[in-house]
C-alpha cells in the first residue's frame, strides 16, 4: 500500500478536530525540532512524513520518523533552488528504479551491489553527519 497524503479538512473527518489539531501540532513541533538540529549540522531537511495511528481516544507517533527512508536529506553547502538536489536519502534509490522503468508493482526489479551499496553508504553518511558518530556497519 501506498503512503496517501490527506489535508487537514480530510484529518478533521477521519479523526475529529481535537485529535487532527493535535497531530498537526505535533507534526509541526517534531519537524521544527528536526529540522533546526539538522540544520545546525549542515543538513537541510526539505520534506517529511509522520504517521500517527488511533491509541483509546489518543493518537500515538508510529513508524520511523526523520530518518533517509521518510524524509529528504539534503547538504545545506551545495543546496541551490531550482535544481536537482544533492541528497542523503533514499532518492538515490528511487531514481535508480525509476531508470527501470518499474511500475511500482511487484515484483520490483533486482538491484545490483553498486546501488545497494551506494544507498547504504548515503544513508550511512547522513547518520555521521546527524549524530557525530562513524558506524562502520
Amino acid at each position: 500500500m501506498h503512503d496517501i497524503n490527506i489535508d487537514f479538512d480530510a484529518a478533521i473527518q477521519t479523526l475529529g478536530k481535537p485529535l487532527a489539531e493535535k497531530a498537526r501540532n505535533l507534526s509541526l513541533a517534531i519537524y521544527k525540532k528536526g529540522a533546526t538540529l539538522a540544520e545546525e549540522k549542515g543538513v537541510i531537511i526539505a520534506d517529511t512524513k509522520f504517521e500517527f495511528g488511533r491509541h483509546g481516544d489518543g493518537i500515538m507517533l508510529i513508524d520511523e520518523l526523520l530518518t533517509p527512508d521518510s524524509s529528504r536529506f539534503w547538504p545545506k553547502k551545495s543546496y541551490a533552488a531550482g535544481k536537482s538536489q544533492e541528497s542523503f536519502d533514499k532518492q538515490y534509490l528511487r531514481d535508480y528504479l525509476i531508470s527501470q522503468n518499474w511500475d511500482k508493482r511487484p515484483p520490483a526489479p533486482n538491484l545490483p551491489d553498486d546501488v545497494i551499496e551506494n544507498t547504504r553508504k548515503k544513508y550511512l553518511e547522513a547518520l555521521t553527519i546527524l549524530t557525530g558518530a562513524s558506524h562502520a556497519v
